[in-house]
């Protein structure tokens, strides 16, 4: 007996919507949203934080209908239609397989955002908006008082894997921020905004000296680990309103 099936479009409808992604600014290469469609029904879901070449394949080879990701296929912009471009846009169009992406959207999101996701797996009851970038918060913070080893080890089992730390602050920590990530090149921003500890997936090399000049910790707990909870989040939000079974495409680059 065949999974039963839903539009295409009426999944896409629900993502915008939930969203928002008409109404949150991104980068031009983002192409938020639908990127590829696909015939027009879907019977299950894959989520992958790339759509790169081998989480395509593991798509396909799943029988995935539609792959949703967080980084999409166009981020150098217009480019020709060869190399790796091609095979993912055949893999993609050859096997029914629609690729919807969604960016900032989907790390700002309150409840399935990899922003709320991560603060929420940290223990952070209240949180704030944080760095304000374009007139969007683009992270979170929390007041509360915890020794900086403690935030180490309970931010490492969130992200299931190794952080690393400048620690260029106090050891108590008391007001930190949290941008998903690579927002490690903002640790000026992060200082001004009065934060002692800022937790962040990915930076520049010169960020950790400049975290130590400015007095604050950073935490570096990958662009990648910081940034499969979105994903993940809103393929099962979907996969439990319509009615569809999803999986995780893991794969990470330890970046």
């Amino acid at each position: 007996m065949q999974t039963p099936s839903t539009p295409l479009q009426k999944i896409v409808a629900w993502m915008d919507a939930e969203l928002n992604v008409a109404g949150i600014s991104d980068y031009p290469g983002a192409l938020n949203g639908l990127q590829v469609e696909n015939r027009g029904a879907v019977r299950n879901i894959a989520a992958a934080v790339d759509a790169c070449e081998s989480s395509i394949k593991e798509a396909v080879r799943t029988g995935a209908g539609l792959l949703i990701v967080h980084h999409g296929l166009f981020w150098s912009g217009a480019q020709s239609v060869t190399g790796a471009v091609y095979r993912k846009l055949r893999l993609a169009m050859e096997n029914d397989l629609a690729i919807y992406s969604c960016h900032l959207p989907l790390d700002f999101h309150p409840k399935l955002g990899n922003n709320a996701i991560l603060a929420r797996a940290l223990g952070w009851k209240k949180t704030a908006p944080f760095l304000t970038q374009q007139g969007q918060a683009t992270g979170l913070q929390a007041s509360l008082a915890i020794d900086r080893n403690v935030l180490h080890q309970r931010l490492e089992k969130a992200v299931g894997g190794r952080v690393h730390l400048c620690p260029g602050g106090p050891q108590r920590c008391r007001r930190i921020g949290l941008v998903t990530g690579g927002a490690g090149s903002e640790v000026a921003k992060a200082a001004a905004e009065g934060v002692d500890t800022y937790i962040t997936g990915e930076g520049p090399h010169w960020s950790y000296t400049l975290a130590e000049e400015l007095g604050i910790n950073v935490f570096y707990a990958g662009h990648y680990a910081t940034e499969t909870f979105g994903v993940r989040a809103l393929a099962e939000a979907a996969s439990r309103k319509f009615r569809l079974p999803w999986e995780f495409i893991d794969h990470p680059t330890g970046l």
